[in-house]
């Protein structure tokens, strides 16, 4: 029964994948659980930062927006793009928190790397709230742990680039 699912399922152990919430990670495995009596199949995705595993129910994969991690290239087209990509300064905290709350949900990279930009200019210029400060140490997890695994190098070396490339 177990390789039968494996087969089956849309992501394989092994495989890279990211969680728009979590950020990338490898497919651990693939377990079946019962939860309200009903079987189900869930990817365990194990994430390299911190160690943290998440379960992901695999019929949930989709409309969770869990993805395989970018290519080398679009890696490198994102990084590329850092020092261009506009960003606003809406003043309204509230909107603001709501805006870059919805580009990191939506699991696009990029929208990711306008959050983290927005958020390192404003605390450059003005200073953060607490909220914004963890948003923004979330933002930059999902998107270094996705750049580090597309791009084969490491956290801090990621980190620095992005860094160098904001404040160019």
């Amino acid at each position: 029964m177990f390789f039968w699912t494996e087969v089956n399922s849309v992501f394989q152990v092994g495989d890279k994948i990211a969680h728009p919430m979590h950020g990338a990670g490898v497919v651990d495995s693939i377990v079946e659980k019962k939860i309200n009596d009903k079987e189900m199949l869930y990817y365990v995705l194990k994430i390299p930062v911190g160690g943290m595993l998440v379960m992901i129910p695999a019929d949930s994969t989709e409309e969770i927006g869990v993805r395989p991690i970018v290519s080398r290239d679009e890696a490198e087209k994102i990084l590329e793009n850092m020092a261009t990509i506009e960003t606003e300064m809406v003043q309204n905290w509230n909107h603001r928190y709501r805006e870059n709350m919805m580009r990191i949900k939506s699991g696009d990279l990029l929208e990711v790397a306008r959050v983290v930009k927005s958020l390192m200019l404003r605390d450059q210029s003005r200073g953060l709230s607490t909220g914004e400060r963890k948003m923004l140490h979330s933002a930059k997890q999902i998107l270094l742990s996705e750049l580090v695994m597309a791009l084969g190098c490491t956290y801090e070396e990621l980190e620095t680039r992005i860094s160098d490339l904001i404040e160019a």
